[in-house]
């Protein structure tokens, strides 16, 4: 009994020595909305030993959610070790879906992610301040912003991905808060059309942007991603999907992270390779 003892507390003490990576809880003021919003950041166990720059990967929650979602509710935080990135994960206010509204001029998650909160987050860590440097992801709601503003903002990341995303709020109009960020979905169809994700899908051919996308097969999101996929096959836009068992959950959310931080990485560390190529 006592060597059973001893293995388990010589275990438990590996696990936790085996991660030291930094989690902070910081705002960041959003000049468009004019308030103050939080957001958690994790570095990498090796950020207060060395001078070095680091990669940024922005991870954005869901419908509900909020800033400590992920950190809460999946090991996302030990990839910042696995990886050597700094995690930046935004409060979203609950169900904004980072967008700039064309209904609630208070509104303004799209400019406030991809222009705000990057400007404060390369000025206050020492990040990679470059498009191939940073990628974004998310899921559910996240999923669509992440590839909403990836497609809107090419110069400021240079992969995306999206988990279970919702990336055609066409389909279920009334639910989720959508229409008091869309506005109603008659009167604002062509806005509703020009934020579906299939509709841009076009915008990303010349946009030097690696793209992954991961839905679970039992999840009520799988049909507009599935057409997603094939609307990228059709233009010959090169990115990975993938479809595994399980449905909109945090089980699948926390494996899910693991297959796109490994794509996002090795796309921002591809292309920062090739920069250094003679030309």
């Amino acid at each position: 009994m006592m060597k059973k003892i001893l293995f388990l507390l010589f275990t438990l003490s590996f696990s936790i020595s085996a991660y030291s990576y930094e989690m902070r809880q910081t705002a960041v003021k959003s000049e468009s909305m004019d308030k103050q919003l939080k957001v958690t950041v994790v570095v990498p166990d090796s950020y207060n030993t060395n001078a070095d720059n680091y990669p940024t990967i922005y991870v954005l929650h869901g419908w509900s959610g909020n800033e400590q979602d992920w950190v809460k509710n999946s090991d996302i935080a030990k990839l910042a070790d696995q990886y050597q990135v700094i995690l930046v994960m935004p409060d979203g206010d609950y169900d904004k879906w980072y967008i700039d509204s064309p209904v609630d001029k208070n509104s303004r998650f799209e400019t406030y992610i991809s222009q705000e909160l990057v400007a404060a987050i390369d000025h206050d860590f020492r990040t990679i301040a470059s498009k191939n440097g940073r990628a974004i992801t998310g899921l559910s709601m996240g999923g669509f912003g992440a590839l909403n503003i990836a497609v809107n903002h090419q110069d400021q990341f240079g992969a995306v991905g999206s988990m279970s995303g919702g990336v055609d709020p066409r389909e279920f109009p009334k639910n989720w808060g959508l229409e008091q960020v869309f506005g109603n979905h008659v009167d604002n169809a062509k806005f509703w059309d020009n934020k579906a994700i299939i509709n841009n899908a076009h915008h990303f051919i010349f946009s030097d942007i690696d793209i992954i996308i991961d839905c679970g097969t039992d999840d009520f999101f799988i049909n507009s991603n599935r057409q997603l996929h094939n609307k990228l096959l059709a233009l010959k836009i090169p990115h990975d999907y993938i479809e595994r068992n399980g449905g909109h959950t945090w089980n699948y959310w926390d494996n899910a992270i693991k297959y796109q931080m490994q794509f996002l990485i090795d796309a921002l560390n591809t292309k920062r390779a090739l920069q250094l190529l003679p030309q």
